[in-house]
């Protein structure tokens, strides 16, 4: 639906105070400046390797630690695949674990389009069938949850178990701010204005939208911000990012044709109670044939680094089973 004047000025107006809250503690340019566009070998888990691969028609980037099973992990906004570096390290002495970077985030191929769920689900396709053998595990979070729904439906073949991790499903978001809904979404579907008022402010920018979506405001480390703030402020990086919100209405439009259809693989829906809570499995219940349903209580939206022995204990004792 077409978003209403006063509830993107409304946005707008939020997120001015959001950006004038913190201060600019590192702008676009210096961090842009910080490092090259490659990946600093610091980052990487022990034993991981990063590599690239030409995959539906883009160069997308992913990490590959450990040996096992394979389990692709999909990171979500405003991160990169290193939001999987504590997950990696503890579960690679069980699994084959792949993270990339979404298309357009951090060292994958930014286009110009191609950022509804259903063209990022073939990217994982692709990628499945590139560094999986054709079959995976597949974990994703926030917008890689909604990519990982939309390939369980369109390639159930590809997903041998699926967990979404604090995501709502295409087409459940609320977005009206009036009766509870988050502000935010109209702000990053707004064309240009969100690039426009944070640019140069992406780190305070991403820094506050981390810390008001946390129960446990210190768990997502300044460390990593900067990881991500680094690659979101390269050129064209916000852009991207905001382009996953703008694909929302084609997102939600898909997951309809869904109705009736059921998800015949294991499903796992892990939320945080300050974060999705039970929503996500609420909205699973109708379709998935074999349902676990994971809340743990004090965390918000960032599950995997606000409650990470909850989050590592839940997935691998599902992706085990």
């Amino acid at each position: 639906m077409p978003i209403q004047r006063r509830d993107f000025f409304r946005s707008a107006a939020c997120a001015s105070v959001a950006l004038g809250i913190l201060p600019d503690l590192m702008t676009g340019p210096a961090l842009a400046a910080a490092s090259d566009s490659g990946l600093d070998a610091g980052v990487l888990p022990p034993g991981a390797i990063s590599r690239f691969a030409q995959l539906n028609g883009i160069r997308l980037h992913y990490v590959v630690a450990g040996s096992g099973p394979p389990l692709v992990l999909l990171h979500g906004w405003p991160q990169t695949w290193a939001a999987w570096r504590g997950t990696m390290a503890a579960l690679s002495d069980r699994f084959t674990l792949i993270a990339p970077d979404l298309r357009g985030l951090g060292l994958s191929e930014r286009t110009v389009s191609g950022y509804d769920k259903r063209t990022i689900a073939e990217d994982i396709r692709a990628l499945i069938d590139h560094e999986a053998g054709g079959r995976a595990r597949v974990l994703g979070h926030d917008m890689g949850g909604k990519a990982a729904y939309v390939l369980a439906h369109r390639h159930p073949d590809r997903v041998s178990r699926l967990a979404l991790v604090d995501c709502l499903l295409p087409g459940t978001e609320n977005m009206d701010s009036l009766r509870g809904g988050a502000w935010h979404y109209g702000f990053h579907m707004a064309p240009d204005i969100p690039e426009m008022l944070t640019a140069g402010r992406e780190r305070a920018y991403i820094r506050e939208q981390i810390r008001a979506w946390s129960r446990r405001k210190d768990a997502v480390t300044e460390d990593a911000i900067n990881e991500y703030a680094r690659h979101y402020a390269s050129p064209g990086g916000m852009r991207a990012g905001f382009n996953h919100y703008r694909a929302l209405r084609d997102d939600a439009a898909l997951a309809a044709t869904f109705a009736g259809k059921r998800l015949t693989m294991p499903v796992l829906a892990i939320a945080g109670r300050y974060g999705v809570g039970s929503r996500l499995s609420d909205a699973l219940k109708g379709e998935a044939s074999s349902l676990t349903t994971v809340i743990v209580e004090e965390s918000g939206h960032f599950v995997a680094e606000e409650a990470p022995d909850a989050f590592q204990r839940a997935v691998a004792q599902f992706m085990t089973a």
